[in-house]
């Protein structure tokens, strides 16, 4: 399964070195919070990791199937609204706006659409989980 390790960046700073053991990359805060807006923010990693998760398992399935797709675009925002079921309170919908190209019926196309909410990132952040937190003092 995925490891990875953040730590910061520089005292002070509210950006982080992400270690994924292969690749290195950054994250930071937005100005309006006191970063300093150098990479992107965690929520727009988020956003990152299920579309593009979203967009291989879609390739993936098109070429086991041999589905004529040739590209994948996907749009992601984040946005909060009332929470149905908790009145008075909101919760976060995320849009996710698919655009494939390529000779594809409309069969090939829905059944794009449903593989699309079965990769794993979607499965990860939608489904049952729990966190274990622990921390230690240097």
């Amino acid at each position: 399964m995925a490891k990875v390790e953040v730590h910061t960046a520089a005292e002070g700073l509210y950006r982080q070195e992400i270690n994924t053991g292969k690749y290195k990359i950054q994250a930071d805060a937005p100005k309006s919070v006191g970063g300093e807006e150098t990479a992107p923010d965690p929520h727009e990693l988020l956003l990152a990791a299920l579309g593009s998760c979203s967009a291989i398992t879609m390739q993936m399935y098109a070429k086991r199937k041999g589905y004529p797709l040739k590209a994948v675009n996907v749009e992601l925002s984040e946005s909060k609204q009332d929470d149905p079921q908790n009145a008075g309170q909101t919760m976060v919908l995320i849009n996710k706006n698919i655009k494939v190209t390529g000779d594809l019926t409309p069969e090939q196309v829905n059944d794009l659409k449903v593989i699309a909410d079965k990769c794993p990132v979607h499965k990860l952040i939608s489904g049952n989980k729990q966190i274990n937190t622990a921390i230690s003092h240097n």
